[in-house]
């Protein structure tokens, strides 16, 4: 059974890698632009930062260098922010999508739960864009995992169809994934599980005891699907990185506007948001100081 939380914390996914400045003016790209978006998160109610770095061109980053000068300014503009590094990436080496997690040890990192298909399709156009296979054996998953774990660092399990959240368990069983047990339950993508309420039920289901969740929708069915999830107990995602539009349709000019939207969103359906120290102790996570 899954916990549920007296109070819906929100996660702010900043920049991601496959959205650009082309798609919206908004996409932060520098450390200080990602950090001012951080900001711009946590004043409208985001308790956790999800990110990605970017080199100047808007290209996915994965050196240390990058993500320090991320760190550093966040760090000084929200010091008590709960930072969320991603690990995920195509054609690179598991060290360099680990090394930054061993080199600042944040409070959360992102654990790829399987592999899959993994492609954005254009009805107009007909044809398919970014069409992979995005590859996560056990044997990395293990790899990540104990990297982690040296690293005082909580994973965040990623988990885009219902076979990911099965994953878990030989990881349980082997000792080395500890409760209490944090997912992120990812819908909407193509080759992953489709994005309805329906599917969020039974993919809560499917959890182990002593598991937080939120639900990450990708998309306009992020808005129904968050509201599906505080009403369930979890907890949700937003931000630039998954959905670029606000409720009504319009683009959103900052990550601070779609958090804004979801914060009025748990409000509406009574429940309450909860604040980055609540968060902390929601989901057990020391503060940065301690």
């Amino acid at each position: 059974m899954s916990l549920d939380n007296a109070k819906t914390i929100i996660t702010a996914a900043l920049t991601g890698v496959l959205t650009t400045r082309a798609q919206s003016p908004a996409i932060p790209y520098m450390p200080a632009e990602i950090a001012e978006e951080a900001r711009r998160s946590v004043e409208a109610g985001a308790s956790i930062v999800h990110i990605h770095a970017r080199q100047p061109d808007g290209r996915p980053a994965f050196d240390v260098e990058t993500y320090a000068q991320i760190d550093a300014e966040v760090r000084q503009r929200c010091p008590d922010v709960i930072i969320n590094y991603s690990t995920g990436a195509i054609g690179i080496d598991r060290e360099t999508r680990i090394h930054h997690v061993r080199a600042l040890r944040p409070d959360i990192a992102a654990l790829n739960m399987g592999s899959m298909n993994y492609a954005i399709y254009s009805r107009q156009q007909k044809t398919f864009y970014h069409d992979h296979v995005f590859a996560n054996p056990f044997k990395d998953i293990q790899f990540f995992l104990e990297a982690m774990n040296e690293a005082g660092t909580r994973p965040e399990m990623e988990c885009f169809d219902t076979g990911h959240i099965n994953n878990a368990q030989p990881l349980i069983d082997l000792g080395i994934l500890q409760p209490p047990y944090q997912f992120s339950l990812i819908m909407g993508v193509l080759g992953g599980i489709p994005a309805s309420t329906k599917n969020l039920v039974q993919q809560v289901d499917q959890l182990p005891a002593n598991s937080h969740w939120q639900v990450i929708g990708i998309g306009q069915k992020q808005w129904r699907l968050a509201a599906a999830a505080v009403s369930m107990g979890g907890n949700v995602r937003v931000g630039l990185e998954d959905n670029l539009y606000l409720p009504n349709g319009e683009l959103a000019q900052s990550n601070g506007d779609l958090v804004a939207k979801a914060a009025e969103l748990v409000r509406l359906v009574g429940g309450e948001v909860a604040s980055i120290a609540e968060a902390r102790a929601i989901l057990k996570l020391e503060a940065p100081n301690e």
